[in-house]
């Protein structure tokens, strides 16, 4: 069955970055303890940054010249692993020419308990007892591109994100289309897709949909009803009584299912080119996904990565964190501890919140066969290990988390890291006996 029109893939790295990627300052230029002993402060002046850059024609102190005119002597002790945190070394990959995959290029992962679903540039696939089947538009597939999956946990139908096709739903083996033409569905560009009970959420380039699959009632919220300074919403996740929505532009939009009401979380100090006062709040709002579990929620951005505990909010840069960019295209967390970002340049698991413990695994050089894995803590990279990924990209669109399993979808294929003998956070190591 054809499409009455192409669509065209999701922008790519070139027309979605935004112009000045890369130049975003943190006034969290001290390291951990100068930070600390300035209090207060450090954060009260707004005239303390890294030192060489400048603001509004003001030359800004170095950070050590100015603790020595405090007098201040600080001891900055070297980082080290308090436990060791599971490295994903095997990985298995998979192609389009390997005749598992419609296409090379990724644009979702869902797990669904032993099943994987896979939505591509060229079709849907699922990956089920170690065998793949796919559905292309020749299959009923009522368009190409899907760029998001969610499975009902009720019916266990599977609802797709269509990329200039509206939402399908699939279930019992048949597609049922959703569109501009014959449903609520706010615009047939849709980015993400999530089920809350009984009830659909859709992110579109022009706002957020939601459908009751029992009463079939359609409900479209834009900034006319919900507290958009956007209408481009990029991601949904919904779980726990939440829904949650990444803006591109907007920060993060909370839905309260019990209460109907929505809540916004933005950058405070509103500024695009800077981060102004670190861990004041959403480290900015131009955002692409947002995880919310155990009471944790988790947001990304093309500026960094934050988490919120309901009180207090933490920013993550690939300056001051195991990023190795901060410019993020997906997180998914594994915990309230624990998170997995798919980044233009790898991917950097915080295995542990605790301790800032992370495991980034990435092309260390363009020549290197396989990617490395980088123990770190903070940015500080303490160990490097081997691995035999050999995925020819590392700008990871995608990641999914299965089991002990590991997931990560790329523009030139899919890969599977193998859990075998995983293990939460970190363990404690094995103790030296000093024998031989």
């Amino acid at each position: 069955m054809s499409s009455p029109t192409t669509a065209s893939a999701p922008p790519t790295r070139q027309a979605r970055r935004p112009p000045h990627k890369g130049s975003r300052i943190s006034l969290a230029g001290f390291v951990e303890q100068p930070s600390r002993l300035l209090g207060g402060w450090a954060a009260m002046s707004g005239h303390i940054r890294s030192a060489g850059t400048s603001l509004d024609g003001l030359t800004m102190m170095r950070p050590v010249s100015l603790l020595l005119i405090l007098g201040l002597a600080v001891t900055v002790a070297a980082a080290e692993l308090e436990g060791e945190p599971y490295v994903y070394t095997h990985w298995e990959t998979f192609y389009t020419e390997e005749g598992g995959l419609p296409d090379d290029h990724i644009f979702a992962i869902t797990a669904d308990g032993d099943r994987l679903w896979v939505g591509t540039e060229g079709g849907l696939a699922l990956y089920e007892k170690g065998g793949w089947r796919s559905w292309t538009e020749s299959d009923g597939l009522p368009w190409r591109v899907v760029s998001s999956i969610a499975v009902s946990e009720k019916t266990g139908d599977v609802w797709l994100a269509l990329f200039g096709g509206g939402v399908a739903r699939f279930s019992g083996g048949r597609f049922d289309h959703f569109h501009q033409l014959n449903s609520g569905v706010a615009n047939d560009v849709v980015y993400g897709i999530d089920v809350l009970d009984d009830t659909v959420w859709i992110a579109t380039t022009a706002g957020m949909s939601s459908y009751d699959t029992v009463t079939g009632q359609w409900r479209i919220f834009t900034e006319k009803n919900a507290p958009m300074e956007e209408i481009w919403c990029y991601g949904i996740d919904a779980n726990d009584g939440k829904v949650y929505a990444a803006v591109w532009g907007g920060g993060i939009l909370e839905w309260d299912a019990a209460s109907g009401r929505w809540n916004a979380h933005r950058d405070p100090d509103r500024e695009m080119e800077i981060d102004l006062y670190r861990d004041d709040g959403l480290i900015h709002i131009i955002t692409t996904s947002a995880s919310y579990v155990d009471g944790i929620l988790w947001a990304s951005t093309y500026f960094g990565l934050s988490r919120y505990d309901g009180r207090h909010w933490r920013g993550y840069m690939s300056k001051d964190s195991g990023l190795p960019s901060s410019f993020i295209n997906f997180s998914v967390a594994r915990s309230g501890t624990s998170c997995s970002n798919a980044t233009d340049m790898g991917l950097a698991e915080l295995v542990d919140f605790a301790t800032d413990t992370w495991v980034t695994y990435r092309r260390v050089d363009e020549d290197a066969a396989a990617w490395a894995a980088q123990l770190m803590v903070g940015n500080e990279v303490l160990r490097t290990m081997t691995t035999d990924l050999d995925l020819p990209n590392d700008f990871i669109i995608a990641v999914e988390h299965q089991g002990d399993d590991i997931w990560i979808g790329t523009g030139h294929g899919l890969a599977r890291g193998v859990g075998t003998g995983y293990w939460d956070g970190l363990r404690a190591p094995e103790p030296d006996t000093g024998a031989e």
